[in-house]
């Protein structure tokens, strides 16, 4: 065997020993994560979706193109909000400000941004009545998303407990299975029931005039 092929057998050996073996709590730790990943990633959306107040969060990830890349508006500027219905946008580099104004007209929230020397003024009057169903329904729209991915995340814990149970090596009960489900089955339920929390909270926020 050449040199090369003996490191490069050597260098999978030393792989296969730090990969942690999957066993039912690495199961369980690692759902858990991602329904809770699953949820944060739904408060940031939530954070985007305009209501009649102004709040920093309605632009802070709004993608900017700066310099060849996609970047998060809080990341080249800073924003703050003057009085209830305005949001102030000061570019850290004057020279991001055109781009600025066009990303959050293509953003899709239905607002108009002033150019006021160094900075950026944009006025948020109430949305009309239809806006707001539209809103009601993006909201919504998003939460089934949410569930969704929580379904798919529960689907994919049972079938790697599954896969436990029907290993000889692992050396794990059905029992052990079957308590491992049941806890999986709770943490579903209360991060649904999260989900249905955030979504009543947001959808009275857009739907307050």
């Amino acid at each position: 065997m050449s040199i090369d092929k003996q490191a490069s057998v050597g260098h999978d050996s030393q792989l296969k020993k730090k990969e942690k073996p999957m066993d039912i709590d690495t199961v369980l730790l690692e759902t858990e994560e991602k329904m809770t990943k699953s949820i944060e990633y739904l408060q940031r959306e939530y954070r985007g979706v305009r209501t009649g107040r102004a709040n920093t969060a309605l632009l802070e990830y709004v993608k900017v193109e700066y310099y060849g890349s996609n970047v998060d508006l809080r990341e080249i500027a800073g924003i703050s909000v003057p009085e209830p219905t305005q949001l102030l946008i000061k570019p850290f580099d004057p020279g991001s400000k055109a781009e600025i104004i066009k990303a959050i007209e293509r953003s899709g929230l239905g607002l108009n941004p002033q150019s006021e020397g160094s900075q950026i003024r944009i006025m948020l009057p109430p949305p009309s009545s239809e806006r707001r169903k539209q809103l009601a329904m993006q909201v919504r729209k998003m939460a089934e998303d949410c569930r969704v991915t929580i379904r798919n995340e529960r689907r994919d814990a049972n079938k790697s407990l599954e896969a436990l149970e029907n290993d000889p090596k692992s050396k794990i009960s059905e029992d052990q299975v079957t308590s491992a489900k049941e806890y999986i089955d709770e943490v579903t339920k209360k991060t649904t029931t999260k989900i249905d929390d955030l979504t009543n909270k947001k959808v009275s926020e857009v739907e307050e005039i």
